[in-house]
């Protein structure tokens, strides 16, 4: 898909963008990760294997995950179930990997599958790294109550709803992208 994009004369592709739901959001962030062309990384509830801690084993856990979608990840991480402390890294690893560009974290209050603390925490975390670039991150200690954003860099927010993108979320990415991307 970057590929075509840089390609084509109608998109600027300085400016292109990721964003996924659920497993999709922690797909966003792997391909973010993974590839230094996007701008900006959005992951919404992604919970386990996603934004948030592994390591925390609380909502969706590791063992739980491999179970319910075992074509998800490779074998070896079955090692983990039940094992998580013995994680050599945890997800805050993989967001820090998108430093310096934005990335951006939103968890749903009826979402506790997805570890909205453990989301919160992880972006924490990674913006240590992105204060090496001279950045600011989340910026707060403890999760902020429901729908007031936070961060910088590393910008998050925690909504009333479900485990879903709703008007809220997209209006607090679009806000986010325009200061980051200079969109108008």
């Amino acid at each position: 898909m970057m590929d075509y994009f840089e390609m084509d004369k109608d998109v600027d592709h300085s400016k292109v963008s990721l964003i996924g739901h659920s497993r999709l959001g922690k797909t966003s962030l792997w391909a973010g990760a993974q590839d230094q062309r996007f701008a900006f990384v959005i992951s919404n509830n992604s919970g386990c294997g996603g934004a948030a801690l592994s390591r925390r084993r609380f909502g969706e856990t590791i063992k739980r995950i491999n179970t319910v979608f075992p074509h998800w990840f490779c074998d070896n991480f079955n090692k983990y179930n039940g094992k998580e402390a013995d994680l050599p890294v945890d997800q805050h690893m993989l967001i820090a990997l998108i430093a310096p560009r934005p990335v951006y974290i939103a968890s749903a209050e009826q979402d506790a599958w997805a570890n909205p603390n453990g989301e919160f925490l992880s972006g924490r975390e990674a913006a240590k790294v992105y204060a090496l670039y001279g950045m600011k991150g989340v910026a707060v200690k403890k999760q902020l109550p429901l729908n007031k954003p936070v961060g910088y860099r590393v910008g998050y927010h925690y909504r009333t709803g479900p485990h879903d993108v709703l008007g809220y979320d997209w209006d607090q990415y679009i806000a986010f992208a325009k200061k980051h991307l200079g969109i108008k």
